[in-house]
């Protein structure tokens, strides 16, 4: 209960909530007696739409920037009593003299003839409020009586002065376009300054963050979990929380670095929280060793506050401690080492894949170059398939051939066919030579030679006759002899029918 009154709006509420009780209860027991105003009472219902002021956010940081306006005022308050002061002595030694008259605007209630008299015409000229009827009432002139006290009474010429012009039109420039445009200016300037940086703390920073801090707390126990700080710290605005933009990781970053204290139970205190965000935010000892930072900080506070209870100071600026202490700033520094080697981890994985996966290009290209060495290799598989060493020898265009693909009738005739070289190389010799192949006798076992190989004594050809079934067939099964053109080649193939 004795928190409540710490206050102030709370106070107020007290204060219109007792106000109200005692209206209605005195206008229920007492309908006629008009002993105690009770209208009076009824002014404590008017006062409630004062509470809407700690309601909203914007009209709060409104009077509090407003109030906090008024500290720069003080020099300019002495400036324009300064001058007041000056002016309001002049106008009484100079413009005393002047008897009130009614009718005029030198009367009984605005004269010279005082100090205090003297400084509220000067406040009313001020204000631009008749300012020049005021100075042409005390300028030279016969109208211009003198007060019987005085002892100029009596003077035909009166007691007015032309000084009055150049007292007056001086007063009122240097006071409406200087000293209260001065007054307004530092206003204006520290209300801008106080709205446009929003790293400087107020209270209504500290308001917010007793009302978000209720959310993660109803029972108001002073402890929220260690895991909801760093949501806690995002929904409040800057320069106390983080904000909303703020991404997790640097809510975590910025949490390590603040090494709050964490209790036996996984929780954090209010107090230490709210001290580690003022701390953070005004720079207060957060460079160098936390520990010697710490110590430091103890000593200024108790240096300070001597009353400062210890059991706080412990929860708000631990001492250094045993280095296996959990904190706040381990817990969360552990969970960015293991959010980094998740997303290391995922990170690798995905690059393994992606270069176990070819693209459809790498395909391609490696389907291009398998084709490029088949089409290279061709020459030679068509020699190792025939088993003669020799055609390349015999015709210089072999190794220039396309495909092995079965030929129709058309291609048949191409004058490089494969086929048709051959034949035309036999027709153009008479003869086809055999595969040669190299006879060794050994000394143990005797092998007998074929008769187209060549044997140790020497060298010997032998040739054979190719039958017809050795020639290339059509589509009707008609074996295709080679048939002589008209330079003497033999390239053409004709059906043997036609022969």
């Amino acid at each position: 209960f004795q928190n409540y009154f710490r206050d102030p709006w709370n106070t107020f509420d007290f204060v219109i909530v007792l106000g109200s009780i005692i209206d209605i209860m005195y206008g229920e027991l007492n309908p006629g007696n008009n002993m105690i105003s009770i209208n009076f009472f009824r002014l404590f219902r008017v006062m409630r739409l004062v509470k809407l002021l700690s309601k909203g956010e914007g009209i709060r940081t409104l009077l509090w920037t407003f109030f906090k306006s008024f500290q720069a005022l003080p020099w300019v308050a002495i400036l324009i009593g300064l001058i007041f002061f000056i002016y309001g002595v002049v106008g009484m030694q100079v413009f005393g003299k002047i008897a009130p008259q009614e009718g005029s605007n030198i009367n009984r209630n605005n004269n010279f003839q005082t100090f205090l008299q003297a400084l509220l015409v000067l406040f009313r000229s001020a204000t631009g409020e008749a300012w020049q009827e005021i100075m042409l009432s005390c300028r030279k002139h016969p109208d211009v009586i003198c007060d019987e006290r005085s002892e100029d009474r009596g003077n035909p010429g009166g007691c007015g002065t032309d000084f009055a012009y150049p007292y007056f039109i001086s007063f009122f420039v240097v006071c409406s376009f200087l000293i209260l445009n001065l007054f307004v200016a530092v206003i204006m300037d520290n209300f801008d300054y106080l709205t446009r940086d929003w790293s400087i703390l107020g209270p209504h920073h500290l308001d917010e963050f007793v009302r978000l801090w209720s959310e993660y707390d109803p029972d108001a126990k002073g402890r929220i979990k260690h895991v909801d700080v760093v949501t806690l710290l995002r929904k409040i605005s800057p320069p106390l929380g983080f904000g909303k933009l703020c991404p997790h990781r640097v809510a975590c970053k910025r949490l390590v670095s603040m090494n709050m204290p964490l209790n036996s139970d996984g929780s954090v205190n209010f107090n230490a929280t709210l001290f580690a965000l003022v701390r953070t935010s005004l720079s207060i000892k957060t460079e160098g060793n936390i520990d010697e930072a710490n110590e430091e900080l103890r000593h200024q506070i108790l240096k300070i506050w001597k009353r400062t209870d210890l059991k706080l100071l412990d929860q708000i600026c631990p001492g250094a401690g045993l280095e296996d202490e959990v904190t706040v700033g381990k817990f969360y520094a552990t969970f960015l080492i293991q959010d980094y080697f998740r997303r290391f981890k995922k990170k690798k994985e995905t690059k393994n894949l992606s270069e176990n996966v070819e693209s459809p290009t790498d395909q391609s290209l490696t389907l291009q170059a398998g084709l490029r060495t088949l089409h290279e290799k061709g020459p030679e598989l068509k020699r190792a398939i025939s088993g003669n060493l020799e055609i390349e020898a015999l015709d210089p265009t072999y190794g220039l051939e396309e495909s092995f693909g079965d030929h129709s009738h058309e291609s048949s005739q191409h004058k490089n066919n494969y086929f048709g070289n051959v034949i035309s190389s036999i027709k153009h010799k008479g003869m086809v030579p055999t595969t040669p192949t190299l006879n060794v006798n050994s000394l143990q076992h005797a092998k007998i030679s074929p008769t187209n190989s060549f044997n140790s004594t020497g060298q010997q050809n032998s040739f054979r006759k190719i039958p017809d079934e050795d020639f290339p067939t059509n589509a009707s099964g008609i074996p295709m002899k080679p048939v002589k053109l008209a330079n003497g080649g033999s390239h053409d193939h004709r059906p043997s029918s036609e022969w």
